[in-house]
């Protein structure tokens, strides 16, 4: 069980981490302590500084800084950090090998968690060869985030899950875009793709079928969603599309860890 927490870095995806964890009660905050090169707006209770604390090593830690900074965080951290039981790391394209070579950790954890964990609604794509405790311990940790997955391809799914909400981001706005091409105010244009898109992730998430077999019960034969669903299936158009999306999004995930490797 992970009751105290360590982080080396806290940005926008470490901290929507951290907050979720201290509002689900996961965590408590007198037991988290953030090593930052500046101090950060963090939830109340939760201790922070430039170097970490004196005395015992925590349950566990979360490297949080950016992947370019993963050898200045070793140099500042990785001797503090000698013997500690469990490294997580949630550095996007650095394998758990390239930690592993800097930090002297008893396991080492790869974590890819996607923005919506901020909501308990994330997900959380997990790898490394570790002891079924430590398994068992960093999937109640990463619970309160959403759905929790150990995968194989990891570059692939850091595509597809961690970078897909900014995709559909781009789809929402897209769609709003359009509206307003052909004639809608463009307030309301986006207030309306907006919650189209929120209504419909929730029920394909609730619904017993999958999300294209809900796509046919919509489009009547012949009707006005039939027709625009012919020009986004017409040669898998929007599959090729995404395709195209997470092999790029994949080849620079692989990239990275080419550089991590050295």
């Amino acid at each position: 069980m992970i009751r105290r927490l360590w982080l080396v870095g806290c940005g926008t995806m470490a901290g929507a981490m951290l907050r979720r964890w201290i509002e689900s009660g996961a965590l408590a905050p007198g037991d988290v302590f953030v090593a930052n090169r500046g101090d950060r707006a963090l939830p109340e209770g939760v201790a922070q500084g430039r170097a970490l604390p004196e005395g015992p090593p925590p349950d566990a830690v979360l490297l949080g800084v950016k992947p370019q900074q993963l050898d200045a965080a070793a140099e500042a951290h990785a001797a503090r950090l000698t013997g500690v039981p469990l490294l997580i790391s949630i550095l996007a394209g650095v394998e758990t090998d390239a930690v592993a070579a800097r930090f002297a950790a008893g396991a080492v954890v790869r974590a890819m968690p996607n923005l919506p964990v901020a909501l308990g609604k994330g997900v959380v794509a997990l790898d490394g060869a570790v002891s079924d405790a430590a398994r068992g311990a960093v999937e109640a940790l990463m619970r309160p985030l959403g759905l929790v997955e150990w995968v194989e391809r990891f570059d692939l799914v850091t595509a597809l899950a961690g970078s897909g909400p900014a995709f559909l981001y781009r789809f929402i706005d897209a769609l709003a875009v359009a509206g307003t091409r052909l004639g809608l105010p463009a307030g309301q244009a986006s207030r309306l793709a907006l919650a189209t898109v929120e209504g419909a992730a929730a029920l394909a998430a609730a619904a017993p079928v999958s999300p294209g077999a809900l796509a046919d019960q919509v489009a009547s034969p012949g009707g006005s969603t039939r027709k625009g669903l012919d020009v986004l299936d017409d040669d898998q158009a929007l599959v090729e599309l995404l395709v195209a999306t997470l092999r790029a999004s994949e080849a620079r995930n692989r990239e990275m860890a080419a550089a991590a490797r050295g």
